[in-house]
């Protein structure tokens, strides 16, 4: 299997998943009328398709660690049970996102949810395994935090005088972001420790998870619904147009390929999980760029949204180059 071991390669590899993370959900935007509960079910394909795709091919070439078929012919119970968990824990909270997502727009739901997970996730992943400099490691996490906040703020500004209904949107995001912070140590565990597993295979079961999860907690979101809208019909799926259905597992690969590169970056010597994750998560400065530049989600905000928007973005820069310097201390 092919499995970097050069910073240069870890870095790119994390600014990959950064892309993969940050712009999945794009898809979401490409299905007008598509209720999102639907359009999980296609990016759950995607990310299943995607998992073994990457595991045949680069998986099973290379002169690192054992190939993708013997990895998962030998997977221990333990290993199975953590990625599969991880894989559950994150499918729950990548609901809510996409919620989030439908009632308040990119531009919101990213930056808080996946910023917040990025702290939850990097905390505990530091505590599991302490590597890179953790006074730049934390400042970095701070700048992060302090990035949330201006959005938060921002979007008050933006949502003023607007229905309490359109507030739900940050309170799911927050939800979402303390459960997606949790999964990836889950996922960290399988890939260490006497019988643990290499990371195409890791992203295998993680994905199996997400899918054996999405079938109950999926539909009891199609009986309830968090936008308040009617219950959604398998029968909307049917004959929802051919471009929607590709839209979605476009989203899913596209997914699973950052968290292939996660992974594999988080497995680099030098790297860690702390600092991969971090960086991965930085996916919300790019989702953020999406929905105000791309989608005009802030379109008619005020002026004083504005100037908030644009200090989140020069503090999760900030946050995000402090933190990918932070693994250089341990080549000394």
């Amino acid at each position: 299997m092919y499995q970097p071991e050069a910073y240069w390669i870890a870095l790119l590899l994390m600014l990959v998943s950064m892309l993969c993370w940050g712009s999945w959900a794009n898809a979401v935007k490409l299905c007008p009328g598509y209720r999102f509960q639907l359009f999980y079910w296609d990016y759950v394909l995607g990310l299943i398709a995607a998992a073994v795709v990457w595991g045949l091919t680069f998986g099973s070439f290379g002169s690192t660690g054992m190939p993708f078929l013997q990895d998962v012919a030998k997977t221990s119970s333990q290993a199975l049970l953590l990625a599969f968990a991880g894989g559950a824990v994150f499918n729950i909270a990548n609901l809510l996102l996409v919620a989030a997502i439908d009632i308040a727009g990119l531009a919101v739901a990213f930056p808080v949810g996946i910023g917040l997970a990025l702290v939850v996730g990097a905390v505990s992943n530091y505590i599991l395994s302490p590597k890179g400099n953790p006074l730049l490691l934390f400042g970095g996490i701070a700048l992060v935090v302090g990035a949330i906040v201006l959005d938060a703020m921002a979007y008050r500004q933006r949502e003023s005088g607007q229905p309490r209904s359109a507030r739900r949107g940050l309170i799911i995001s927050l939800i979402s972001g303390l459960l997606m912070g949790s999964f990836y140590p889950l996922v960290s565990g399988a890939m260490s420790g006497e019988h643990a597993i290499e990371p195409y295979a890791a992203v295998l079961f993680f994905a199996i998870g997400v899918a054996v999860c999405a079938v109950p907690v999926n539909y009891l979101f199609m009986r309830f619904p968090l936008d308040a809208g009617l219950p959604v019909k398998m029968q909307s799926y049917r004959v929802a147009p051919l471009r929607w259905h590709l839209a979605g597992i476009l989203g899913g690969a596209i997914w699973c390929t950052g968290a292939l590169a996660n992974f594999l970056a988080s497995k680099a010597h030098i790297v860690g999980p702390a600092v991969s994750y971090s960086i991965g998560q930085g996916a919300t400065m790019i989702s953020a760029a999406w929905g105000v530049f791309i989608w005009h989600e802030f379109a008619s905000a005020s002026p004083r949204a504005r100037i908030l928007l644009t200090w989140m973005f020069i503090l999760f820069l900030s946050g995000l180059g402090t933190i990918a310097i932070a693994p250089l201390s341990n080549l000394r």
